[in-house]
């Protein structure tokens, strides 16, 4: 009786019955819910600042652009009129055009960048690591000061550092920043600059990854280093070439800092931007409405593009 009775007591147990049968007591739950608690008190402060200082604000920023925001006056509720004027304004449409041009030359650029760095510092040797710290020191710099930086470096002087450059090799002067014509891919070989490295690093583990038997197994049929890399390393990086499309494709659309410590959307908005035509619409003019429905719009094509390429990835996995 007794060895039954402890029996009974532990959860999941088999009791016999009074017929011979055997009776299993389920595990009572009530006594693991601190168990499933803990994880989640752990995460429960990232989840409070989360909700105040990211999704609060979207939720803010979607019910405004339904608005016509008036300071001390009262909002107005005008539907999708903000949304249509964002349509029809010819500020937004340009600066869609130049984000654009610029988020496809970035994202390609730092990808084509990082993918050489990649291939030059892969390996083994201990003195590798020095070499990698210094190339990733952009990415961690911040984009205020990089800016800054980038300005003295384009200063349109003759005297200018990049245009002694230049004219060491009998080209230039340029202007960079002050003449519309190239502004933008001033500000685009930034922008290559900044976010190659971390490019490098995710491409870095992709190869890392890679099977050296394939390589031996295609040198010995006689392929030379470019044909290893069409037709080894480049399938093989396929998954990490759709996570940096996703990400710098992303990275791109919602690029702002740099194109405003650089040129703040000028010269004659030559380097406009979707964000610095929000933050002028809505900071300057005090246009807030039509700037959130600006920003629900970005948010909207991002999430989009996100949705599409993993489809796309995930069906080509399928296959």
């Amino acid at each position: 009786m007794t060895v039954a009775r402890e029996a009974a007591a532990v959860p999941g147990a088999t009791t016999p019955t009074r017929d011979g049968g055997i009776t299993v007591r389920p595990p009572r739950r009530g006594r693991n819910w601190h168990r499933h608690l803990i994880p989640w008190l752990f995460l429960l402060p990232a989840l409070v600042l989360f909700l105040y200082f990211k999704f609060i604000p979207m939720a803010e920023g979607i019910r405004l652009s339904l608005y016509k925001v008036q300071p001390f006056l009262g909002d107005v509720f005008i539907g999708m009129d903000n949304y249509a004027t964002v349509l029809d304004d010819t500020a937004f449409q340009e600066a869609a055009q130049h984000t654009v041009v610029l988020a496809f030359g970035q994202t390609f650029g730092s990808m084509i960048v990082g993918f050489f760095l990649a291939l030059l510092l892969e390996g083994q040797a201990k003195s590798l690591w020095f070499v990698r710290s210094a190339v990733f020191l952009p990415v961690v710099a911040a984009t205020a000061v990089v800016g800054e930086i980038w300005r003295v470096l384009y200063f349109p002087d003759p005297n200018g550092f990049l245009n002694e450059l230049l004219s060491w090799v009998g080209a230039g002067p340029s202007t960079f920043l002050d003449h519309p014509d190239t502004a933008l891919t001033s500000v685009m070989v930034v922008g290559i600059w900044k976010h190659a490295p971390y490019d490098m690093v995710l491409i870095l583990a992709g190869l890392a990854g890679i099977d050296r038997e394939q390589y031996e197994a295609a040198a010995i049929d006689g392929t030379n280093v470019f044909q290893r890399l069409w037709y080894v390393t480049l399938p093989a990086l396929r998954p990490v070439v759709t996570i940096l499309l996703t990400l710098a494709a992303i990275r791109g659309l919602r690029v702002f800092t740099e194109v405003y410590v650089l040129t703040g959307g000028g010269p004659a908005g030559a380097t406009s931007v979707w964000m610095t035509t929000v933050f002028s619409r809505g900071f300057e003019k005090n246009d807030i409405g039509v700037a959130s429905a600006a920003s629900v719009m970005l948010f909207l094509v991002t999430f989009l593009l996100t949705v599409i390429v993993q489809v796309w990835r995930r069906s080509r996995e399928a296959r």
